[in-house]
């Protein structure tokens, strides 16, 4: 029996008598530590970003070596960078936090980043991401997180930094052009309760 008869046939069944369609796979992952081998989908995550959207600022796509070097930035001044792995080892986005600034009064404060792959949209993977984030912030003795969100197709991630606690401290406008318009930025940040004293920078 081809596909569309069988389904033909079963429309015409009383609904109570209709098999139900297979459930869908649960959605799982882990979320750990990035690794070495994780950089080229880190990689692909964020270069369709770079050329689709004006979450990021960035126009030219990041090469595996560009992400290495900064793996290994973040990897030595023992900064949080973590994926979320599917149970087939796909790596479904990712979050991880920068110094804001290389002057060293600043060594208690970060900036952060969260990128999901298609796959993982709209799944509440995003707020997992930012809650394993900010764990590991406070483990790591950050005691101020500041996000740093485009103010044109960011609604999403400016509702999920509010919603984790986040406050909205700053705009600036037009001050990033990209894909022929203006853009500007929104700055929200939260105040982390670190577990221990801090060693970042090396103090």
């Amino acid at each position: 029996m081809l596909e569309e008869e069988y389904d033909r046939d079963r429309r015409r069944l009383p609904r109570h008598l209709r098999k139900a369609p297979p459930p869908e796979p649960a959605f799982s992952y882990e979320i750990r530590p990035v690794q070495a081998a994780d950089i080229p989908d880190i990689r692909e995550i964020y270069n369709y970003y770079v050329t689709n959207s004006v979450v990021t600022f960035d126009e030219k796509k990041w090469t595996i070596a560009q992400w290495r070097d900064k793996a290994a930035f973040l990897e030595k001044r023992k900064l949080p960078f973590l994926v979320a792995q599917s149970p087939s080892g796909q790596i479904l986005g990712y979050a991880l936090v920068q110094p804001m600034s290389s002057k060293s009064a600043y060594r208690f404060s970060v900036e952060n980043s969260i990128y999901l792959g298609h796959a993982a949209a709209g799944k509440g993977l995003g707020r997992a991401l930012l809650e394993a984030l900010i764990a590991a912030c406070e483990q790591a003795g950050i005691r101020e997180i500041v996000a740093v969100v485009s103010d044109k197709g960011a609604e999403a991630s400016v509702a999920l930094h509010e919603k984790l606690g986040f406050v909205e401290v700053g705009r600036m406008g037009r001050v990033g052009f990209k894909f022929g318009r203006w853009l500007g930025t929104i700055y929200l940040q939260k105040h982390l309760k670190p577990v221990k004293k801090s060693r970042l920078f090396g103090r």
